[in-house]
């Protein structure tokens, strides 16, 4: 069937969108109006829906910080000095092998944990590597590659850089602002990180099981007043407990100082010790996934490896290195000619 004449075509014309990039300075026509784009040429990613804006609330997350660190040192300080009070003079009157073994122990532990502690809290997390940008004839075809700008810093990001905004600047592979260590946990201070949840973990254990088994030998005897009583098995299990419980609760009205100073910190070293482990966890999973925390809830994709682990705690050698090799010998059949005489 032949259209009529007076059919009429109706097309709509794309207007094109003239923009410049932040990265080269070069003009692009995008196809409309895209708040976020990509330049063909150096690769930088612009958003123009992101504003600078003032952050008011900077200082007072300053000072969170600095109370947070100064709780942190302070828990330290106490745990270490109250542990070598109240546990030492029973350690030294086993015997001697014994006290100077857990002097040693608990010196390697202190130093340990406050040393990380240090690298992670007052060494800077990481910054993004200083690069040109802005002019055409020094920036290169893909110079800037994933780059973003950050409208706080006024300069690039480079590719898993964010800014923080209790700290002020720009952390390069950041996983997230600690505030019990006052920082960003970045490139620089990552390690140091892990390893203080790692002695501080064990430390933790360490003092729990001296709290425990010092305080098994310093705590007043127990007086029980059972009775006699013709019961049922469930209730008299239940007056049995109970009875226990006030047993603790009526001698530990005579407790020393040394105890009322090894109850608290068996509670305190066991609640820290299973908040560390969880977050111990948490971070060498990510770690073993090839992401950070912040990757993770941006539903980075990564891959899963142990050689994640090695790398991350500088291992120069591959594990497969070190594992048993296998080597499949096949048999080689010879064919042997037989001469018929």
């Amino acid at each position: 069937m032949a259209s009529s004449p007076e059919e009429q075509f109706v097309t709509t014309a794309t207007e094109n969108y003239e923009t410049t990039c932040w990265g080269c300075g070069l003009r692009l026509l995008l196809p409309s109006r895209a708040s976020v784009f990509k330049c063909g040429w150096c690769g930088a990613i612009t958003n123009q829906n992101k504003r600078k804006c003032d952050d008011k609330c900077f200082r007072w997350r300053q000072l969170r910080d600095r109370c947070f660190v100064s709780v942190v040192i302070l828990f330290m300080l106490f745990v270490i000095f109250g542990g070598v009070w109240a546990v030492y003079p029973h350690a030294f009157s086993v015997s001697l092998l014994c006290g100077v073994f857990h002097s040693i122990v608990t010196t390697i532990l202190a130093v340990a944990t406050i040393s990380f502690f240090s690298f992670a809290s007052f060494r800077c997390a990481g910054t993004p590597p200083s690069i040109l940008w802005g002019s055409y004839p020094t920036i290169g075809k893909g110079d800037l590659e994933d780059y973003t700008f950050c409208n706080y810093c006024s300069k690039p990001k480079s590719p898993g850089t964010h800014h923080c905004r209790s700290c002020g600047k720009c952390i390069k592979d950041m996983d997230h602002h600690c505030p019990f260590i006052g920082n960003c946990v970045g490139a620089a201070n990552h390690y140091h990180f892990i390893a203080f949840l790692i002695s501080a973990v064990i430390s933790t254990i360490y003092v729990s099981i001296m709290s425990v088994y010092t305080g098994m030998h310093i705590w007043p005897p127990l007086t029980y007043s059972f009775g006699r009583s013709n019961q049922a098995a469930s209730s008299l299990a239940w007056r049995v407990m109970s009875e226990i419980f006030l047993s603790f609760l009526r001698s530990a009205l005579f407790l020393s100082a040394r105890g009322i100073v090894l109850v608290y910190l068996f509670i305190s070293s066991v609640s820290v010790m299973i908040g560390l482990s969880v977050l111990l966890w948490q971070q060498l999973f990510y770690i073993y996934e090839g992401r950070t925390y912040l990757s993770h809830l941006s539903s980075g994709d990564g891959k899963k490896d142990c050689q994640n682990l090695v790398r991350f705690f500088g291992f120069p050698y591959s594990v497969s290195r070190f594992l048993p090799k296998f080597r499949v010998t096949q048999k080689r059949h010879i064919k042997r000619n037989i001469h018929v005489m």
